[in-house]
């Protein structure tokens, strides 16, 4: 049967008064609050990733009752949504407004690497930015400082949108492929360099992949770097010089 509109729209944690809520009322279990409740999900995420998860497990972290933790969540979408955005609460902010004149350049580059990190440190991540609304505070916090450093680069008000977007989708896409990369060789048990190594020769066992991959391995060898993380390193920082550089190019090209 096809739910209509209204039914299939489900309302975020972060609307509706929904995230100042403590507690249902009286009887809510003793020793639980919103932020314990958070803190057990993000590790359990980290530890088993997203497809894992579940109420009956978190409540197990926190030694309660599934039941226990709806007293303070009405879903397990909301209790991802608060997991959300507790983990964008770990990037460091610059303090755009009380030192304007720092360089844009530094601000965005300390941005960019902090929500790289955020997303290899924790794979889960990425999909939930792409399934929620991100309106939470800490999640706000750091649109509002990405808006600010944009603004301060010289671009034409309708090319910032375009200008955020470059950055910070290609360090979500970079970040995302990094961070999944090496979730997956831990499951393999191996390091980042052996599963890229095991990977490189499995696949050349392939003779239509064969010259493809002789190619890559020369443009690899011509970037440098003696394991996977410093080829990541090389490349995030290149790539994020490139970006630099094209605000700069339209700044001037804008007049």
């Amino acid at each position: 049967m096809v739910r209509s509109a209204k039914q299939a729209a489900r309302t975020s944690v972060w609307l509706e008064g929904k995230a100042r809520r403590g507690g249902r009322g009286g009887g809510q279990p003793s020793g639980l609050d919103r932020e314990r409740i958070t803190a057990a999900t993000v590790r359990l995420l980290d530890a088993d990733g997203l497809a894992k998860f579940s109420m009956r497990r978190l409540a197990a972290e926190l030694n309660v009752t599934a039941m226990s933790v709806y007293w303070y969540v009405d879903t397990k979408d909301d209790l991802l949504e608060l997991a959300l955005d507790a983990a964008f609460g770990e990037i460091t902010l610059p303090d755009v407004e009380a030192d304007e004149d720092a360089d844009w350049r530094d601000q965005l580059g300390t941005l960019a690497r902090g929500y790289r990190a955020l997303l290899v440190r924790h794979p889960w991540l990425s999909p939930l930015i792409g399934t929620y609304v991100n309106i939470g505070p800490n999640s706000l916090a750091f649109s509002r400082c990405v808006q600010h450093i944009i603004r301060r680069t010289g671009l034409p008000a309708h090319g910032l949108v375009a200008a955020i977007s470059a950055v910070f989708q290609f360090v979500y896409g970079f970040g995302t492929i990094e961070g999944h990369f090496i979730a997956r060789s831990t499951a393999f048990g191996m390091t980042p360099d052996d599963y890229f190594q095991h990977a490189m020769s499995t696949v050349t066992q392939s003779a239509e992949a064969a010259e493809i991959v002789q190619e890559s391995s020369e443009l690899m060898e011509a970037r440098g770097g003696d394991t996977v993380e410093e080829m990541w390193e090389r490349d995030f920082e290149f790539a994020l010089d490139l970006l630099v550089a094209g605000i700069e190019a339209m700044v001037e090209k804008s007049g």
